[in-house]
């Protein structure tokens, strides 16, 4: 079974205002890419409720991130022409266009939710699932490199039952 290309972003808040600060992608060849995203001058809004969360400081994007630019142009070159899923579409398809918006770069690749890959019943599972695999994983998770790691190991678990 090839396994569909994932993505997930974390962010630097929950509303409006925020902005991505971490992508990952896991790819069908079962390859992932992390990166740190530099916020950009006019991104200033900053939840300390998110980073208790994803554990990730402003002044560690500062410091290890790479410039939106640079983030878009490797998402573009990893993803060209693939159609990547999110099991959290509107939040990453803003945070994506947020991202790409800035860059001044078109997105050459395509976001859509991972929803629509499973059946009803498949999506009656889908929470149970992914609470388990997270347990056997036993990965940091709101870390987009986990992340997306766990969406694809519950999305394989559930086409194999």
């Amino acid at each position: 079974m090839e396994l569909p290309a994932i993505i997930d972003l974390e962010a630097s808040g929950f509303g409006r205002g925020s902005y991505p600060i971490e992508v990952g992608v896991k790819l069908s060849d079962g390859t992932v890419h992390a990166l740190l995203i530099k916020p950009a001058t006019s991104w200033d809004h900053w939840d300390e409720n998110a980073q208790a969360i994803h554990g990730i400081s402003r002044e560690q994007l500062m410091e290890q991130g790479k410039t939106v630019r640079e983030v878009a142009i490797f998402l573009n070159d990893l993803c060209r022409g693939q159609t990547l899923y999110s099991d959290a579409w509107s939040f990453d398809s803003s945070w994506l266009g947020r991202l790409f918006d800035e860059a001044e770069i078109v997105q050459r690749f395509k976001l859509d939710t991972l929803m629509r890959l499973l059946t009803e019943s498949e999506l009656a599972r889908w929470s149970d699932t992914k609470d388990a695999m997270a347990k056997v994983l036993a990965l940091e998770l709101h870390r987009a490199a986990n992340d997306v790691q766990l969406l694809s190991e519950t999305f394989k678990k559930i086409k194999e039952n």
